[in-house]
């Protein structure tokens, strides 16, 4: 096992997760990534490394992934709840299926796999930290690009991060969100490069800019 710990990602085979799983790898962490087609991620192999297929909304998926680590590296120190859905659009024209979606993905997967990894943290007795990716339009409207509903998610691990940061405290295992801008992945493979820009701005960048990434 790595001497830094374990990392789980979630959302860890494109974007933002692609970025997150390499970094915790070039620092020496052991790390599971899973998404619906984490097989199919472009990592090298890694004897640090575990991918494992499945849909975090679904608890089974969360607890495949928990066991992997769990057998494989034998614990769980970090997770980086990551995996997500964005559909956006003005808010009389989403259906029950989009809510569903984003909350299931967002809002589900999260809950499932933060309870097993804070259960464990707790079995180890050592700490630990869960990083929620949220978004910075949370708290940055722009009428231009509605997106209502998402982001009724995103503030939801907002404050779940800190509520849950208050009542494990005593237990040092920390809980912290990022709030991201517009950052240039496959999710953004179809809108105009020259609007994200403009949301950028929107969100309150002080160098208003896409972050970009593979």
């Amino acid at each position: 096992m790595a001497g830094s710990g374990t990392v789980i990602v979630t959302g860890g085979s494109k974007g933002i997760g692609v970025a997150v799983v390499q970094s915790f790898l070039d620092r020496g962490y052991a790390v599971v990534a899973t998404a619906r087609n984490a097989s199919g991620s472009p990592f090298a192999s890694s004897p640090n490394l575990a991918l494992v297929d499945g849909d975090i909304s679904k608890a089974a998926a969360a607890k495949a992934v928990a066991e992997v680590a769990i057998s494989r590296f034998g614990s769980i120190d970090h997770l980086v709840a990551n995996a997500g859905i964005f559909i956006g659009k003005p808010f009389l024209e989403y259906i029950e299926e989009d809510y569903r979606a984003l909350t299931s993905t967002n809002l589900e997967g999260f809950f499932h796999i933060a309870k097993l990894a804070v259960k464990q943290m707790l079995t180890q007795g050592r700490g630990g930290s869960v990083i929620s990716i949220t978004a910075a339009s949370v708290d940055s409207s722009n009428a231009d690009s509605p997106n209502s509903v998402p982001m009724f998610t995103k503030g939801a691990l907002n404050a779940a991060t800190l509520a849950l940061a208050a009542e494990f405290a005593k237990q040092d295992i920390r809980f912290n969100a990022v709030a991201p801008g517009i950052v240039d992945t496959p999710m953004h493979a179809n809108n105009p490069k020259d609007f994200l820009k403009t949301l950028c701005r929107w969100a309150g960048s002080r160098h208003p800019r896409m972050l970009r990434m593979a």
